[in-house]
């Protein structure tokens, strides 16, 4: 593993559906050497930030190419809540600086559009959670704290700045 972290400027997005759920990926992929295998812990769609985007525009992108959902920038609030996480992947480690989003009242089939090679490796599962579920499960997620800052962004439209979410 290397000594040096990559930043990633890195954007998601909280999609909720009608009734308040939220849509999750679930997280398999640990290395790009290795098959995917149960899943880690579950997060909101997203990736990086490539060149010449903004965190809006780069949020727009991944939920087209990561759920197939293409929808105008300026449907989404915020941003709402931003996070910094530094994990490794594979040899390499990752200083993600995560600007998360919400988009509201999605009525959406997921079916991923031009995924990566590494997202089609991953082969993740995707799934509607409600608040209460996620508070009661015993499954992590990303933001860690999901189930405590979730009840936030449900009362929309988001108005205030963004909060730092672990």
């Amino acid at each position: 593993m290397t000594d040096r972290a990559i930043v990633r400027p890195t954007a998601r997005v909280v999609v909720l559906d009608p009734a308040g759920r939220v849509l999750l990926l679930g997280a398999r992929l640990t290395d790009p050497e290795r098959p995917p295998g149960d899943v880690l812990f579950w997060y909101t769609p997203g990736g990086g930030v490539e060149n010449g985007e903004t965190p809006r525009t780069a949020a727009v992108r991944e939920l087209a190419e990561e759920i197939g959902l293409r929808v105008d920038a300026a449907a989404l609030e915020g941003p709402v809540w931003f996070r910094r996480h530094v994990g490794a992947f594979g040899s390499q480690v990752f200083d993600s600086r995560e600007t998360f989003f919400v988009l509201r009242d999605v009525v959406h089939e997921v079916a991923p559009g031009a995924r990566t090679d590494l997202e089609v490796l991953a082969d993740e599962p995707h799934r509607w959670w409600t608040p209460d579920e996620i508070a009661a499960s015993a499954e992590a997620f990303a933001p860690l704290e999901l189930a405590a800052v979730l009840p936030e962004v449900l009362d929309g439209p988001w108005t205030g700045p963004p909060r730092i979410v672990t």
